[in-house]
């Protein structure tokens, strides 16, 4: 086995890892694998002879070219944040199978990190998420530890405001069947006792035509929730629940073909957040 050989074989050995701190930082599946491929490129083109952790070296260019990723993104995007749903990762296995896979992450918790700003995103996932030392991470974004420290700290401040669920896999399967049951018989009283008072629904429809669902991209409060979750039973019927980012969640399909991602979360047995995709363009990205 050649060198270059060797060096292809050790990296598709941290492939997945690399593809799971990317998506962490990017929120983007297909952006993550760009990520990837870079960390490749440059791997290729390097001398690592010297390189004690490759795995270690790798997760830092990662971060890296994601943390260009992120700024380049901040520069350019035009749409509030309120109205961007991250890449669902889908599954269609058993939900009860899916949630026992431990490296899940809720899309929840990435609509909170599109918040932050990039360095505090980079400092809170490779920290909190991956347990990278705060020397480490400082090297990334060329500042002091003590620096890096505060900005994860201030990231962590802002995720554990936000609402998420409980992580009961079971109980949130049950409330997403009986939400999906009363959304189909139009039970408006019964989709108000799911509903925490304070839900928020935030629907990601891409740059179609506007509609009803399009037009509402962040509606607040459990009976502004439930008109659109009645519409969007009429306009979605072909609905199942499926597993998104390791938890139970809803996909509508249509003829084979994904049509709409739905993740929830639910505390104490009510939906405090609600996140849908229905970007025809993405969603195909996501079946290839």
């Amino acid at each position: 086995m050649d060198h270059q050989d060797e060096l292809a074989r050790r990296f598709e050995q941290d492939r997945g890892h690399l593809r799971s701190v990317a998506y962490r930082m990017l929120g983007s599946l297909s952006e993550a694998d760009d990520a990837v491929q870079e960390a490749w490129l440059r791997l290729s083109r390097s001398d690592v002879s010297e390189v004690s952790n490759l795995t270690g070296w790798l997760t830092t260019v990662v971060s890296r070219v994601c943390l260009d990723m992120l700024r380049s993104r901040k520069s350019r995007r035009e749409d509030p944040i309120d109205t961007w749903v991250p890449d669902p990762m889908v599954s269609r296995l058993d939900p009860e199978e899916e949630a026992l896979q431990s490296d899940a992450v809720g899309l929840a918790l990435l609509v909170v990190l599109e918040t932050l700003s990039p360095a505090e995103r980079l400092a809170f996932v490779l920290h909190d998420l991956f347990g990278v030392s705060f020397d480490e991470i400082a090297s990334i974004i060329d500042k002091s530890s003590a620096a890096t420290r505060q900005l994860a700290s201030r990231a962590r401040r802002r995720v554990q405001g936000a609402r998420t669920g409980d992580g009961d896999a079971g109980r949130q399967r049950e409330v997403i069947e009986a939400f999906l049951a009363a959304s189909r018989s139009g039970d408006f009283e019964g989709l108000l006792a799911l509903l925490h008072p304070d839900v928020v629904l935030r629907a990601d429809a891409g740059a179609v035509p506007a509609d009803a669902l399009a037009a509402s991209r962040l509606v607040r409060g459990a009976r502004e929730v439930v008109e659109q979750a009645l519409l969007f039973a009429r306009m979605s019927p072909y609905t199942q629940v499926a597993t998104v980012n390791g938890a139970p969640g809803v996909i509508t399909v249509l003829n084979g073909e994904l049509f709409g991602v739905m993740a929830v979360e639910v505390r104490d047995g009510r939906i405090v957040e609600i996140n849908i995709l229905a970007d025809a363009a993405r969603l195909r990205a996501l079946e290839n």
